[in-house]
């Protein structure tokens, strides 16, 4: 997995490419703690180029939002593709998260 951050105005846009699976996904996890921890709290996640995820790459998402509801933040998602819109979808984080088509619309969301 490969984790490319930038950030835009106020907000931490963060490119995940790969898989998110129980192996990749602390390294996700400590990557958005570590810049929860300096200050940020404001994340768009753009999973354009995310081939897979697994129960344990939702897992680290939901900690990820937890530890931003603490600090008043908020975590945006942009770009699902094939099986990780349908996951997703049936997993429920469609009703739970704001999904956007494009990083453009979301940013323009904000």
């Amino acid at each position: 997995m490969e984790i490319k951050t930038k950030k835009e105005k106020n907000t931490v846009i963060v490119s995940v490419k790969g898989r998110m699976d129980a192996v990749t996904s602390p390294e996700f996890e400590k990557s958005l703690s570590t810049l929860i921890a300096a200050g940020e709290n404001d994340f768009l996640i753009n999973l354009h180029q995310l081939e897979y995820i697994s129960s344990a790459g939702l897992r680290s998402i939901l900690t990820v939002a937890k530890l931003l509801k603490t600090k008043d933040g908020k975590i945006l998602f942009a770009a699902l593709q094939g099986p990780v819109k349908d996951v997703f979808n049936i997993s429920g984080f469609g009703a739970i998260f704001k999904i956007h088509e494009t990083e453009e619309e979301a940013l323009k969301a904000e």
